[in-house]
């Protein structure tokens, strides 16, 4: 019976939001794009409500103060501030990878809030539309320093002219169910990096909506939503038998993700 409420109950929400919801910008963006996908995510760090009318902006506004969207929000400001730290800390350009970029909007802003010269960014991801509309974004705000180009974030490339110095994984990890992945993903960057480089990571350590994700938005590829969380000090022990030397953590605050800095 139990099992027979839950279906009943999860198909009920998701006609609800395939109908009444496709009022708000962010669901239609989900379900275009998937609610994991860059467009999405770049709609949660925006956090404008849009929609049709006032009942969809209503809508929208609900949406994206959902707790999991609050948190990667909070994800994106340590993460940038971890960012910052480690340019601040280095001598001439610092080329910074991003393997999952989508659109970059928090890179964007970290390369305008960079003195000329000092930040390269390199923008990787598998998804055009997320590529196509960082560019864009990056041409109406006249930047220079960043650049977008196709690629695997499971099946790195190491980029032309040099090795970055920092390379990110930001809302990936949470996406991938195989440990094992996670752990390969890890030791490929490493890799990759400059000889003094770091990895920075994020973690999703746990997450108060998983089930209710899973039974009622899809991703990407039209398939439930599902993610799997890890403990922080699992994600740290990968790091080191990945060989970096120094690894560390901090939790956003709202609590439900950590970024972790692995230095070569």
């Amino acid at each position: 019976m139990k099992r027979v409420w839950t279906t009943l109950k999860w198909t009920a929400a998701r006609t609800v939001l395939r109908t009444v919801g496709r009022a708000s910008r962010g669901i239609r963006i989900g379900y275009r794009f998937g609610f994991d996908s860059g467009v999405m995510l770049d709609h949660v760090y925006e956090n404008r409500a849009r929609g049709v009318l006032g009942v969809g902006r209503l809508i929208d506004r609900v949406f994206l103060d959902a707790v999991g969207w609050r948190a990667i929000r909070a994800r994106r400001e340590l993460l940038s501030r971890v960012l910052r730290e480690e340019i601040g800390r280095r001598e001439g350009e610092v080329f910074v990878l991003d393997v999952a970029a989508g659109p970059g909007r928090y890179l964007q802003d970290l390369v305008e809030q960079t003195p000329p010269g000092r930040l390269r960014v390199l923008c990787r991801d598998l998804a055009p539309a997320g590529l196509r509309k960082g560019e864009a974004m990056a041409a109406e705000r006249g930047l220079t320093g960043i650049t977008y180009e196709a690629g695997d974030a499971l099946a790195p490339v190491a980029p032309e002219g040099r090795a970055p110095d920092v390379i990110v994984v930001s809302g990936l990890y949470e996406l991938l169910l195989d440990d094992a992945e996670v752990r390969e993903s890890i030791e490929r960057l490493r890799g990759l990096l400059a000889e003094d480089g770091v990895l920075v990571f994020t973690t999703q350590t746990r997450h108060p909506q998983l089930e209710l994700i899973a039974g009622v938005l899809t991703n990407r590829d039209g398939e439930p939503w599902v993610m799997k969380c890890r403990d922080m000090g699992q994600a740290e022990d990968w790091a080191a038998l990945a060989g970096f030397k120094e690894v560390s953590s901090r939790r956003e605050r709202v609590g439900l993700f950590t970024v972790t800095l692995c230095r070569a």
